[in-house]
């Protein structure tokens, strides 16, 4: 065991469900900034971290922990989910950039019979700032008369551009409105534009502005710290510690909504 937590204090998740917390026995893949800062609220959440692997050091057990949290680097995302499954732990993962694989894990959880729950952002606000895109273009789109931007910043440290939130947020405007793909480039006839900046201390900011000829409208998630996005994942790992099959935020969303 790594780390005994040093008071009583369960989390508030923001979720309508937390009466239900289980103790935690947790594996953290991955040791930057959200790995380092998971362990810190596990643990002040009466969690208990048991094994924390990076790509210079293994720490702990991996046969005590219950379920395991993935925020490592893109490179390492599926082999460290395999990992897990092999040892019989379901996983919550937030590392973006491999989603070229997605169908290779889905089928490993298939496989291991294990639950698995991946996320972009595990951010509540975000995740409403999903719903409300999803709406506000099932309302643009009778209209057709507005053009969608999506504009990202992060600190300069993350490896992806865009963030996987931003692909989220443009993949849910493909399924809703014409648009063919989203590029970072000079958008074509059919392409939905991204910007992407990466500057130094920025947590999380993600904007969708709707412009036309007479007006534009915008909606916009601006992260303040980071303990939004760890708490989402701590919350996410209390969820799937018994579940078998594939999952995403809006599962747990679902659930708490009917409770």
């Amino acid at each position: 065991m790594l780390q005994k937590p040093s008071s009583m204090r369960l989390i508030n998740y923001g979720y309508k469900s937390h009466n239900n917390i289980q103790i935690l026995k947790i594996a953290i893949f991955g040791y930057g900034k959200m790995g380092k800062l998971i362990e810190r609220l596990a643990i002040e959440n009466f969690h208990q971290v048991v094994y924390i692997q990076d790509i210079n050091f293994k720490r702990g057990s991996l046969d005590q922990a219950d379920v395991a949290i993935v925020f490592s680097s893109p490179n390492a995302a599926v082999e460290n989910i395999e990992l897990a499954f092999k040892h019989k732990l379901n996983v919550v993962c937030g590392t973006t950039g491999w989603l070229n694989q997605y169908e290779k894990v889905v089928d490993l959880s298939e496989s291991y019979e294990r639950g698995f729950l991946y996320a972009s952002n595990f951010s509540l606000g975000v995740n409403i700032l999903f719903e409300l895109n999803r709406q506000l273009a099932k309302l643009i789109k009778p209209l057709g008369s507005y053009t969608i931007f999506i504009h990202e910043t992060h600190h300069t440290e993350k490896l992806d551009k865009p963030s996987g939130t931003a692909i989220t947020l443009a993949e849910d405007l493909l399924e809703i409105l014409d648009y063919k793909n989203w590029t970072l480039e000079v958008p074509k006839k059919g392409e939905l534009k991204i910007n992407a900046l990466r500057k130094p201390d920025v947590v999380g900011t993600h904007r969708i502005t709707y412009k036309s000829d007479i007006d534009q409208l915008s909606i916009q998630h601006k992260a303040l710290k980071r303990d939004g996005f760890a708490l989402g994942a701590l919350t996410a790992a209390n969820w799937i510690k018994n579940k078998v099959g594939v999952f995403s935020m809006s599962d747990i969303f679902s659930i708490n909504q009917d409770n």
